[in-house]
């Protein structure tokens, strides 16, 4: 560990990374021996970051404690990529399904091509894919299997392991998009593909609006979606195959002021992320066009993610503010930054 340490504290060129920032001399010092008491360590939460000097963030948590016991690591790079200057955040509130107060945001179909709303969610006990084990993701996978096979009506599907699934099925989840790799180098140096593709698979239902990634970067990913601009449909569906599970035995990872907890640090409190691919052709084209964006805590990005180009005039555009605000409150403020959005396109 000491010449991974070394090797990022003597990069220069081209290594920004909040690793970098805030992991000091005295901090490494402190932390470098401590483990959680699930058996993490630093060098779990630092190994990426160390060898890939070009990331971003460069550090994730080893597992839940790995909050705590490497905070003061964390909690500098949580206040700085999440631009608060303390960390409470507010326990979960979902809102009323029955009276969101929002409903289509674009009913003629013109602009919004497809919602879609995501969260990240962790197994409480385990950990995180740096130290994870594979008997662990294979224990996690059956209590999630199990989980599943409870949902009912338009929540109910079927279950395909990567481990076991047919060409057919992959062929198939590969042309719906459903289906995740394992070409990160990020997540690949953290430890996110070992025993490949042990214990990971994919989950939808019949109508394929609702999907579950198991052991992907996170235990768990929920993702509901589907064509149009039902962002009140799209939320409610998420919601509450959400709450079925929970109901069903599943507990989350959760930790006073931070929300859920989640792999990555940039990833944290609501875990949600809320986007549609909308077509603006007009605003895309004006300069103070990212400006715009952010004075509505809304990010836009390429359609294929980040980094990537628009095709068309089309954007993904989705909340950016994930921590200290409820579910609620962040799927309000997207829904109030989109129909701004729609509003200056139509009069452009």
């Amino acid at each position: 560990m000491d010449a991974l340490y070394t090797k990022l504290k003597d990069a220069k060129e081209g290594c920004h990374s909040l690793l970098k920032k805030y992991l000091s001399q005295d901090v490494y010092d402190n932390l470098k021996d401590k483990k959680t008491g699930l058996g993490g360590t630093l060098l779990d939460c630092i190994r990426s970051g160390c060898e890939n000097l070009d990331s971003h963030c460069g550090v994730y948590a080893c597992d839940p404690e790995g909050y705590t016991v490497f905070d003061k690591l964390l909690d500098p790079v949580i206040k700085d990529y999440h631009q608060v200057k303390e960390i409470n955040h507010p326990d979960p509130n979902f809102g009323d399904l029955k009276n969101l107060g929002f409903g289509n945001l674009d009913p003629s179909g013109e602009m919004i091509i497809s919602t879609r709303v995501r969260v990240g969610r962790s197994h409480a006990g385990y950990l995180f894919c740096p130290s994870v084990t594979a008997e662990q993701r294979k224990e996690m996978e059956e209590k999630t299997i199990k989980a599943l096979k409870k949902l009912k009506g338009d929540l109910g599907g079927k279950y395909y392991s990567l481990e076991k699934m047919t060409k057919e099925e992959e062929t198939q989840l590969v042309e719906d998009h459903f289906l995740f790799k394992n070409d990160d180098r990020m997540l690949g140096s953290a430890g996110g593909y070992r025993d490949w593709p042990s214990g990971r698979g994919i989950f939808h239902n019949s109508d394929k609006t609702f999907l579950v990634w198991l052991n992907e970067e996170d235990h768990l990913r929920f993702i509901s979606m589907q064509k149009g601009g039902d962002l009140a449909q799209v939320y409610s569906r998420l919601v509450t195959a959400m709450n079925e599970m929970q109901d069903s035995g599943l507990e989350f990872a959760t930790k006073k002021g931070y929300g859920f907890l989640t792999f990555c640090p940039t990833n944290l409190g609501t875990a949600m992320r809320a986007s549609v691919h909308i077509k603006i052709p007009k605003l895309s084209q004006q300069p103070d066009f990212k400006d715009f964006c952010e004075k509505l805590h809304l990010q836009p990005r390429g359609i294929h993610g980040e980094n990537t180009e628009s095709v068309g005039g089309v954007y993904d555009i989705s909340n950016k503010r994930r921590l200290g605000l409820t579910e609620f409150e962040a799927i309000t403020e997207m829904k109030n930054g989109i129909m701004e959005i729609i509003k200056r396109e139509k009069e452009l």
